[in-house]
């Protein structure tokens, strides 16, 4: 394979992937207005922070997956389209 042939696949690769990497960037979308703690959706050991129970007040210390009392935030009106899921509070985004 001569060395122009190679040169030019680089170039053509290069290309590729950076406009392959501008397209993806543009369909990622807004971040969200506001974030709501959704329940029973939590992981054991998932959760954002303390239960709504408060047996616990810190992040990471779920015992058992989907427990009514775990939570973690989502972005709003996300919560309800979840299976098990209930919001439990809504917040605005920063």
């Amino acid at each position: 394979m001569s060395k122009k042939i190679v040169v030019d696949s680089a170039i053509a690769t290069i290309l590729s992937v950076g406009l392959f990497t501008a397209t993806a960037a543009q369909a990622v979308p807004d971040q969200p207005k506001e974030w709501e703690k959704c329940a029973g959706i939590a992981k054991a050991g998932k959760n954002d922070c303390g239960s709504l129970d408060g047996k616990h007040g810190c992040a990471g210390q779920a015992t058992i997956d989907n427990d009514d009392n775990e939570w973690v935030y989502v972005p709003g009106g996300t919560c309800a389209k979840i299976t098990g899921g209930t919001v439990a509070k809504v917040k605005p985004a920063k």
